[in-house]
């Protein structure tokens, strides 16, 4: 068995993956998502201060499965400085008090294996990555080789949507709450511009819309009573086709056969949707996520631990650092 630990961001998740079988037996993850909703986001220091909270909680029920442990594995990239260090050093203590192995996984692959929670992994496949901190496409063939072909080149997706839903006065996170607004709006009432539609680069950005939508969304607050559902309904669609529309072109070069779409905004039905439409004409297969394992969690950790177990990829305790950015 292997124990993996989450605290990129403010998610605190623990779980417990059975080696052989790549059995979920245990996941409890307790989100911060009320504390942080007061700010608009996540506030870093709060995050932390909560994690050092949880994680020892639930650390102690799962006390019954430590003479079983053969490893113990921890997000240590990207994400909050602050929090990573919270599940780096509880994943040391672990290490060297049941004298097991150390795993150090990098959080964006962990979203990768979300796919396949207690499943066999399917690869090669091309990934669209989408959440509060990336934006990306990547071509996956094995946990060892995955390359980026495309990224955000400011706002990611999933943080678009949070500082809209923040400019609306809706709450945290953003993601949930614009897509129900939405779904009552008319999406070609605000004629915002795709971003980067008239360039050739494959790549994503999204400051120039929340601009746009900001403004709308200042002009809307000048009437009596204001309403912001059209706003959020022509954000959603001008933000996923972008993607769509980048992706038709990358597709040009590079047809998909099998493509997946996984991160935190992945659970955007009106995303799924548009994504499926741009798959039929080449017959490729839609990979998702269980809803539940989209945002972040220790499922998907222990999923790509099980892996990197079995390829004796572990690191020492003095070589296992936290570190904000990815090199994927």
């Amino acid at each position: 068995m292997i124990l993996s630990i989450e605290s990129s961001c403010d998610d605190s998740a623990i779980a417990i993956t059975e080696i052989k079988t790549k059995k979920l037996l245990f996941h409890k993850k307790i989100s911060q998502e009320l504390e942080h909703s007061v700010y608009g986001g996540v506030v870093p220091e709060l995050a932390a201060r909560l994690h050092a909270e949880a994680l020892p909680k639930i650390l102690a029920e799962c006390e019954p499965y430590f003479k079983d442990l053969k490893a113990v594995a921890v997000t240590s990239t990207p994400g909050l400085a602050v929090t990573l260090v919270e599940g780096v050093t509880m994943a040391k203590a672990v290490s060297v008090a049941l004298d097991i192995p150390l795993i150090g996984v990098n959080h964006l692959i962990g979203h990768i294996y979300s796919l396949f929670i207690e499943k066999e992994t399917q690869f090669p496949c091309t990934v669209l990555l989408v959440s509060g901190g990336h934006t990306q496409v990547m071509e996956v063939k094995s946990l060892e080789n995955i390359e980026t072909v495309a990224k955000s080149m400011d706002d990611s997706f999933g943080e678009s949507f949070d500082k809209v839903a923040k400019m609306m006065g809706l709450g945290y996170p953003g993601g949930p709450l614009i897509q129900e607004l939405a779904k009552d709006g008319d999406r070609l009432k605000h004629n915002f511009t795709v971003p980067l539609h008239q360039s050739p680069l494959i790549a994503f950005s999204y400051s120039g819309l929340k601009n746009a939508v900001r403004l709308a969304v200042l002009d809307e607050e000048e009437k009596e009573n204001p309403d912001f559902k059209d706003i959020a309904a022509s954000f959603e669609h001008i933000a996923t086709k972008h993607l769509t529309m980048k992706l038709k072109k990358y597709f040009k070069t590079k047809p998909p056969k099998s493509f997946a779409i996984v991160g935190g905004a992945s659970a955007n039905l009106y995303l799924r949707g548009q994504i499926e439409e741009l798959l039929k004409p080449f017959n490729a297969e839609l990979l998702l996520s269980e809803l539940k394992y989209c945002s972040d969690n220790a499922a998907m950790i222990g999923r790509v631990a099980v892996e990197m177990y079995e390829k004796k990829m572990f690191t020492s305790i003095q070589m296992l650092n936290s570190a904000p950015r990815s090199s994927l």
